[in-house]
């Protein structure tokens, strides 16, 4: 048993040694027009899944109507337009970044499948080393709702707030 023991500290102290040597021997991407570290995408999507899970209950206090879609508009121009793209136009920003912001006017990037509560706690929180900030402190919990308003029904917009997302 001791053996056993000895062994599998053996094997998680030359684990985190190699770990620190391939990141110490300048040779992990850390460009962010290189790839992901292995096995980081997995640890990363798997961590804020597990953190946001619950915000999926949370349910909007403010109704989809076209007040609320303009004013997540005009927080959407303001604030996220610039990393997330505009209808029908990319950002030119995010193909320099890593990782890449979703384009939320695509269809590959809209989020309108996700439960709104959801939105707003990454509207809110921000996620952690991956270029999104948290608005909590810049953004009214009203404007926060509009906006992942906005992002939960991109995909089924009237006319006239679609044509003033810029």
């Amino acid at each position: 048993m001791k053996k056993f023991i000895l062994g599998w500290i053996l094997g998680w102290v030359a684990i985190f040694v190699g770990a620190f040597l391939y990141v110490r021997s300048g040779h992990a991407p850390v460009a962010t027009n290189s790839g992901p570290l292995p096995m980081e995408t997995f640890f990363a999507k798997t961590a804020l899944h597990a953190t946001v899970a619950p915000a999926a209950k949370l349910k909007s206090p403010l109704p989809v109507n076209s007040d609320n879609l303009f004013g997540g508009v005009m927080v959407y121009n303001h604030n996220c337009a610039f990393c997330h793209g505009e209808p029908h136009q990319n950002s030119k920003i995010a193909e320099g970044m890593f990782p890449r912001p979703p384009q939320l006017f695509t269809a590959h990037g809209m989020v309108t499948d996700d439960p709104v509560g959801i939105t707003f706690w990454k509207v809110k929180n921000g996620i952690r080393l991956s270029g999104m900030p948290a608005f909590q402190s810049k953004l009214s919990q009203e404007q926060m709702w509009q906006v992942s308003l906005l992002l939960s029904h991109a995909n089924q917009l009237p006319a006239a707030v679609g044509a003033a997302l810029k």
